[in-house]
């Protein structure tokens, strides 16, 4: 009689979880925050508060599209992109993209995030998607708010264009929204720098703080007169570009010239932030 031996069933391979994965634990990570739920609750509520007092104010003639709140709503939403990209939507993408990194810093916890058996790049990427889709959310809901309510509180009035024409009411919304996404553009560059400074300094104020700073410097030396080729290159410049499309000739320029110089600058601050954070010392404290 002979017997057959039989092999032993190796274990399966346990399997690392990928950058799906970790997107997942940071996104929970970030639905749990009491902050990030402020800031959803926030981008769908103040932009109420902000039309109705608008609406009971002298109109602001000094701003663009300022004369026209209380007689177009399609002139509010404009009005409100014009005065927020001043500091407003730079201060929104710093937000959670400032800490997003340095929070791991702050309370020790890169360790603990390490030990998941994944590597720097997938945590790198996951965090810097987690913010990047953050920030794109903040925005929708702060463009549709603002536009849903300034039609509900002034009207669907003709939106009166920036040559002078009158644009219906059926073509103003389309432009409207569309002057909106121009924003996704240089939002995504101040989330890129923002998540530089976090990975870089460790510091979670530095993280937030300093994009906004940048952006009024940026702005200031845009107002400067000689720096027309200089001002392009500056990510506050591409906010503006929505202005080419309420023209009597529409031109689309600008929007491509601030989709390239935002890209730029989304490539220049990412690639060192990942170098950086493969390259320092987590083990060592």
């Amino acid at each position: 009689m002979t017997t057959t031996a039989v092999p032993a069933v190796a274990p399966a391979a346990r399997r690392r979880p990928g950058t799906a994965t970790v997107l997942r634990w940071e996104v929970a990570k970030l639905a749990a925050q009491v902050r990030s739920r402020a800031l959803l609750i926030g981008a769908i509520v103040v932009p109420v508060a902000v039309v109705l007092i608008f609406n009971t104010q002298l109109p602001p003639k000094d701003t663009i599209y300022g004369r026209h709140i209380h007689t177009s709503g399609y002139a509010v939403p404009l009005f409100v992109l014009a005065f927020a990209h001043q500091w407003v939507l730079p201060l929104l993408a710093a937000l959670v993209a400032g800490d997003i990194f340095a929070n791991e810093d702050q309370h020790g916890t890169w360790k603990t995030v390490l030990t998941r058996s994944v590597s720097r790049t997938q945590v790198f990427w996951a965090k810097t998607l987690t913010a990047v889709g953050f920030n794109l959310l903040v925005l929708a809901l702060l463009a549709a708010s603002t536009i849903t309510t300034s039609l509900l509180v002034v009207g669907t009035q003709p939106l009166p264009g920036l040559s002078g024409q009158l644009i219906p009411a059926g073509h103003a919304l389309p432009l409207v929204i569309a002057s909106w996404a121009t924003a996704v553009a240089p939002m995504l560059g101040f989330t890129a720098l923002a998540i530089l400074l976090s990975v870089t300094t460790r510091n979670p104020t530095i993280g937030v703080a300093a994009p906004v700073v940048a952006g009024m410097i940026m702005q200031l030396v845009s107002s400067l007169g000689g720096l027309d080729q200089g001002r392009r290159l500056l990510l506050t410049t591409p906010f503006e570009a929505w202005h080419g499309l309420l023209t009597a000739h529409p031109f689309h320029a600008p929007i491509v010239t601030g989709a390239v110089v935002s890209a730029g600058w989304l490539a220049v601050c990412l690639a060192p932030a990942h170098r950086y954070l493969r390259r320092r010392d987590i083990t060592g404290g």
